[in-house]
């Protein structure tokens, strides 16, 4: 487990407020922002102020020294919601909430489904970085399987529910209720709904009851009403039990929490909270976390504890962003990854430096890549994943053209590890990825496809709003116009949505 992160659960456990700077040995501290306030001073309004973790942009890395980088997949697009709800409410974008790599994977992309029996699909493509033409940008693609209505597994949902009395809003405990009931009209009768809140106490309120009763379990959520301190208890393990009781390995079973955050389970051992999260996902019962509001949301907090669960975070800033979740994009409640890493090769003829984009905090050492044991992400149903590098070549790498051979010359080897089941063994896949893949016969620059463009267009404006070292000749004006060019493809609007959210930041560029 990260030291940080061993550092900072006390104090989140506890309620504490702090706002620190990095530390001298570079590692990222926990940061408080006041809606209101300045940023770089990391203080709280009087409300509390939303918690992010402070991080670094990873570096350039020499090929010569590291030939070889390894990540887990992040399946999260909570921070690019948060981001929306800033936008949308005037307020600046806090650096630390922006992180890239669910900025991109917010979205669907069009990529090849799977096939010959994988349950997912994995693609390459290489151009020329935008923000800076000396280098080459890398984009990796993975597509998770889409599932017919017949192929999704029955559900074992246990909702769990903070109604403490920071959650009495319309844009926290009513939208929750709200988007849980919405839920009920897209699940099948034989699913299984459990519903435990939590205050100053915690409760059952309705035991596993099946869908095809779906006006008692409705009746259950338009009850919910918000009061008292959020004091858990044994919210969390309550949960889990509920969904042990329940369990089939057959089913999805998952715990799916929402809260604004300001979250106490009551247990006083970060040792204890992350051993009960791991070990319940190891049994096959996920998390999915589920935030709400702002002034006091815990971002750090739900990230930890739905990456230790097997699960993803998801921030609902709006009914839209609820039929997403619930609607539009339900099937990735099911797992069709498990452990999905990714490992890039470079050769050193062709590539003399690196930079991974976004995924600070899911770089993983080589060694984890092959090891079956180690926990990485997971992919949902339909789920599109998207990963980027930054790569400044070595002369030979244009040079490479004037071989009259028909040698393909490979610079870079995407390999990818995924197990369809949490016990099974992992299956590798493999994508070689050539100097030619940038040309066409008459060694003519390829037009980089849409899919390309608008990522590239969406890490320029994560790395603008981050003010990123790295970010070159970024602009929003730049990502506006390679977002603008690849909006053919574009499921309910996202894409466009994003178009009009750039027109209202305001940054300092």
């Amino acid at each position: 487990m990260n030291t940080k992160i061993v550092k900072l659960l006390p104090m989140l456990l506890a309620g504490v407020m702090v706002g620190c700077s990095t530390s001298e040995d570079g590692e990222g501290e926990l940061y408080g922002y006041g809606l209101m306030q300045d940023y770089g001073e990391g203080i709280f309004n009087e409300q509390g102020g939303d918690q992010f973790d402070e991080f670094t942009d990873n570096p350039f890395i020499k090929v010569a020294d590291a030939p070889v980088s390894t990540f887990s997949v992040d399946a999260d697009g909570a921070s690019y919601a948060i981001m929306r709800r800033y936008a949308n409410s005037g307020y600046e974008i806090a650096p630390a909430s922006v992180r890239i790599e669910e900025f991109l994977n917010y979205f669907t992309f069009d990529y090849p489904a799977p096939t010959d029996g994988n349950t997912v699909a994995v693609n390459a493509e290489v151009g020329v970085c935008p923000w800076n033409a000396d280098h080459r940008l890398l984009r990796l693609g993975i597509k998770g399987k889409e599932l017919k209505e017949n192929e999704v597994p029955q559900a074992n949902f246990v909702f769990l529910v903070d109604v403490s009395g920071s959650m009495d809003s319309s844009d926290k405990l009513d939208l929750l209720k709200s988007g849980l009931i919405t839920l009920l009209g897209q699940l099948n009768p034989e699913d299984r709904i459990s519903l435990i809140t939590y205050s100053g106490e915690v409760k059952k309120v309705l035991e596993s009851t099946p869908v095809k009763k779906a006006d008692k379990i409705k009746k259950a959520i338009k009850q919910l009403k918000a009061d008292g301190c959020t004091a858990g208890g044994a919210a969390l393990r309550m949960a889990y039990e509920e969904a042990s009781t329940n369990y089939n390995p057959k089913y999805n079973n998952r715990v799916i929490m929402g809260t604004d955050g300001d979250f106490n389970v009551g247990v006083t051992s970060v040792d204890s909270l992350v051993s009960m999260v791991e070990r319940y996902a190891s049994k096959g019962i996920y998390m999915t976390c589920l935030g709400f509001g702002q002034g006091n949301l815990n971002d750090g907090m739900m990230e930890k504890v739905s990456n230790a669960g097997n699960g993803t975070y998801y921030y609902i800033d709006s009914e839209n962003e609820m039929m997403k979740v619930f609607v539009h994009e339900r099937e990735r409640f099911v797992s069709v990854a498990n452990d999905a890493k990714c490992q890039i090769s470079f050769d050193e003829t062709m590539v003399s430096e690196y930079r991974l984009i976004g995924y600070e905090n899911r770089v993983l050492s080589n060694e984890d890549f092959e090891d079956d044991k180690k926990d990485a992400g997971e992919i949902g149903a339909g789920q599109t994943i998207t990963a980027l590098y930054e790569i400044v070549p070595t002369d030979k790498f244009d040079e490479c053209l004037q071989d009259v051979s028909s040698q393909r010359h490979v610079f870079a080897t995407f390999d990818f590890r995924y197990k369809k089941s949490l016990n099974s063994s992992s299956i590798p896949m493999k994508v070689e990825v050539a100097v030619e893949d940038m040309y066409d016969s008459n060694k003519n620059l390829l037009p980089t496809s849409e899919n390309f463009n608008f990522a590239a267009g969406v890490a320029a404006y994560g790395m603008v709003l981050r003010n990123s070292p790295y970010k070159g000749n970024a602009s929003i004006i730049m990502a506006s116009d390679l977002v603008r060019n690849s909006c053919s493809f574009d499921p309910h609007g996202y894409r466009s949505e994003l178009l009009n959210i750039m027109q209202k930041i305001k940054v300092k560029e």
